[in-house]
């Protein structure tokens, strides 16, 4: 494009010295010169405008030449400022958005089960990712802190006596009793036996044999209909001594500092610290191993949990008007947010990066970009100067012709 825009100068040029050196011997090519001269002037001129933008002409440091490699940190604050009131504005962000429907589209996105596969598989890699990243010392450090600052170091006592407290209140151990009661006399009539072999090794070998099952029959009768009556007996005197039990230990686990050492050594004795972690060690390499099995295999049910979990996610956008209102309004919020607090900082990124920019590459990259537009305007300054010449010349011709 520039060889066709030189060409045409060139041309211009050839066009104006045959003309000049012939008009006296044929005047019609006064106006071939004429406008041969015009396209050489409009030709120049925008050669001249069109490489000042860019670098000085010819070397030539005329002033306000090579615009764009000298004001390049100027021309990027005005670009990102420009950007910053045009686009990053609250007003122009909130309509675009109520536009598009931010909910309707994802929903349907969502529902397709090709998206909804991919997307899946997207989270697992990345989820698969992040567990190859975690170390697992640092894992097994983290659970053993947590567990060291909420188990260890955590004085169980008032906590378990205020629960103690509200269960006993509340009556909802009698749950408990009677199921313990309930598999007791299971257990009892299913093995009457057991029960009384327990008592009879016990009385003095000299007895009788028949003496032996007399008494473990006895006391195994005994014991069912014990237990069948505490079934039976909401008041049972078993069951009332239960309960004060329970309030008296509520009260000593709150205010008893005796009792809350004995609960602490026990707690300590149970946690201590090969114990604990031996359990966080566990614990993540379990999870750990569940989880890089379950997000391997597409067919396993977490992956399965999940897609199908993003198709109803999906189905809901489309079809419940009053989610579909909500995260709109919520994704509008956030978004307008996000622009009033940060669009600056957004817009600072394309001055700073304009900024980097060398001069000089900057300028060849953007006269490539625009190259045959601006080689068009040389060419149409040719063609409009030649216009233009010519019939500035006509008109001359004419008032000479008028005046004589």
């Amino acid at each position: 494009m520039k060889l066709l825009a030189t060409g045409l100068l060139v041309i211009m040029a050839a066009i104006f010295a045959v003309s000049f050196a012939l008009q006296g011997r044929y005047p019609w090519l006064e106006y071939v010169r004429a406008a041969s001269e015009g396209g050489m002037v409009g030709a120049l001129a925008d050669w001249f405008a069109v490489t000042a933008l860019f670098r000085h002409p010819l070397g030539l440091k005329v002033p306000h030449t090579a615009i764009i490699p000298t004001r390049k940190n100027e021309i990027g604050e005005s670009l990102g400022d420009f950007v910053e009131q045009n686009f990053l504005s609250e007003t122009v962000v909130r309509d675009k958005l109520a536009s598009v429907g931010v909910s309707r589209v994802v929903g349907n996105w969502l529902t397709k089960p090709g998206n909804a596969r991919r997307l899946t598989n997207e989270l697992s890699a990345g989820l698969t990712g992040a567990m190859a990243f975690l170390s697992d010392d640092d894992i097994r450090g983290v659970i053993e802190g947590l567990a060291r600052t909420h188990l260890v170091g955590r004085d169980w006592s008032p906590q378990l006596g205020v629960l103690t407290s509200k269960i006993v209140e509340s009556g909802q151990h009698h749950q408990a009793v009677d199921l313990l009661l309930d598999k007791a006399e299971e257990w009892m009539l299913a093995n009457p036996d057991s029960f009384g072999d327990a008592v009879s090794k016990r009385l003095p070998t000299w007895l009788p044999s028949f003496v032996d099952r007399v008494v473990d029959d006895r006391v195994s009768r005994e014991a069912l209909k014990f237990v069948q009556a505490v079934q039976a007996d909401p008041n049972h005197r078993l069951r009332l001594a239960l309960d004060d039990y329970l309030r008296k230990l509520a009260g000593e686990l709150q205010h008893d500092p005796v009792m809350r050492a004995r609960v602490e050594g026990v707690k300590e004795q149970l946690l201590d610290d090969p114990r604990i972690r031996e359990l966080a060690a566990t614990a993540w390499q379990s999870i750990k191993d569940a989880l890089l099995a379950a997000l391997a295999d597409p067919d396993s049910g977490l992956r399965q949990t999940i897609e199908q979990t993003i198709v109803d996610a999906g189905e809901r956008l489309t079809t419940d008007v009053a989610l579909a209102q909500k995260v709109d309004t919520w994704v509008e919020g956030a978004a307008t947010h996000l622009v009033a607090s940060y669009r600056h900082d957004i817009a600072a990124v394309i001055s700073e990066t304009v900024q980097g920019w060398d001069g000089e590459e900057t300028s060849l990259k953007i006269e490539l970009q625009v190259g045959k537009d601006l080689q068009f305007i040389r060419i149409n300054g040719t063609v409009v100067g030649s216009l233009a010449g010519v019939a500035i010349f006509t008109v001359a011709q004419a008032l000479v012709s008028l005046a004589s």
